[in-house]
């Protein structure tokens, strides 16, 4: 399993920087593990490939906006990014972050982002990221809900806008605590939701905070050698008993995204169950991992050489993930966040 087995060419101009006009708007790769077939489609379509009595598994972490912008008391530019609560702390005072300013920031340092908010940069944590104390004078994230930035993927060459606050999150975003969204749920809308339900499809949710890992590359050639970045999941008792129930009758469980099939694979038990519960997620699935409780995925189409492309390539076959990409590329697909998507059966 090499790195260079997973990559494919992407022009730039196929990179989504806006999302579509409309949640639903997008278009829809259709792929078929039984038959090897792939169709073109439009998002909408995605309604009848669902049938009575399957399960959808939806992620409802909720992105903060937890791209600080601030200043040191010399006048300095500062930027902070959170990325999850030190372990331990209680309170929201404490987070590790990813931080940026001309010079390195020394431990003691002070920023401020706002009259009554700012923050003391402690010792350095787990390179790369620094933890950071912050002090506010009302509760922690509501401060970060007025003054933060929707951490927009790197890929996207501009800065956040008013729209990204609703369109960077899905429709059913409950829980704070995510630094990327889970996007392939972003192009489901409350009606489409309600016409699975009407179709007899059961939707339950988890929640998996998704952290920056999601876009940290790959640095070993050989991939097996690479480390996950933990993240948080919670499995909900009434999720598990719907997808269990659903094996047991030999109904489908699709999984919306890859953050949804990360957090149901590993809370997946030696004999097939999903347990409920909370936890850690580190879980690196890639070719040769055998899927315990996910019978179908829809996600969007991602990074080159990303651990994204390899779980979906450990879920399709990687020369069958790869001739799907080649098609979209071809017919002119959009990537990425604010992408199209892929439907996998």
């Amino acid at each position: 399993m090499r790195l260079t087995d997973f990559d494919f060419l992407l022009p730039d101009e196929l990179i989504a920087q806006v999302p579509a006009a409309t949640r639903d708007a997008s278009r829809l790769l259709c792929l078929s593990r039984q038959s090897t077939t792939i169709e073109s489609k439009q998002f909408v379509d995605i309604l009848k490939y669902f049938q009575s009595g399957d399960v959808l598994v939806v992620n409802d972490t909720k992105v903060i906006p937890a791209r600080l912008l601030g200043r040191k008391q010399t006048g300095g530019r500062v930027e902070v990014l959170l990325v999850r609560p030190y372990p331990g702390d209680t309170v929201d005072e404490e987070w590790l972050c990813l931080t940026k300013s001309s010079k390195p920031l020394r431990s003691g340092t002070v920023v401020e982002f706002s009259p009554g908010f700012s923050a003391d940069i402690l010792e350095e944590a787990e390179m790369p990221y620094r933890r950071v104390r912050f002090n506010c004078s009302g509760v922690f994230m509501d401060k970060v809900e007025e003054v933060g930035h929707l951490p927009l993927p790197p890929y996207i060459k501009r800065e956040d806008r008013h729209e990204d606050r609703s369109r960077y999150q899905t429709v059913f975003a409950r829980e704070r605590g995510a630094v990327a969204a889970p996007t392939a749920g972003l192009h489901f809308t409350e009606k489409i939701l309600q016409q699975l339900v009407i179709a007899g499809v059961k939707i339950v949710n988890l929640t998996l905070h998704v952290g920056l890992g999601t876009f940290l590359p790959v640095r070993v050639e050989d991939i097996r050698q690479h480390k996950m970045h933990a993240e948080f999941y919670s499995i909900p008792a009434e999720t598990a008993t719907a997808v269990n129930s659903a094996h047991a009758e030999g109904r489908r469980v699709f999984a919306l995204g890859t953050t949804s099939a990360r957090a149901l694979e590993t809370a997946a038990t030696d004999d097939g169950l999903l347990s409920a519960g909370s936890g850690e997620s580190e879980i690196f699935i890639y070719p040769g991992y055998q899927f315990k409780i996910v019978d179908a995925l829809i996600t969007n189409f991602h990074l080159p050489k990303s651990t994204l492309l390899m779980l979906v390539s450990a879920f399709a076959g990687r020369d069958f993930i790869l001739t799907a990409y080649r098609q979209a590329v071809a017919e002119r697909f959009r990537f990425f966040s604010y992408g199209d998507c892929m439907l996998i059966v």
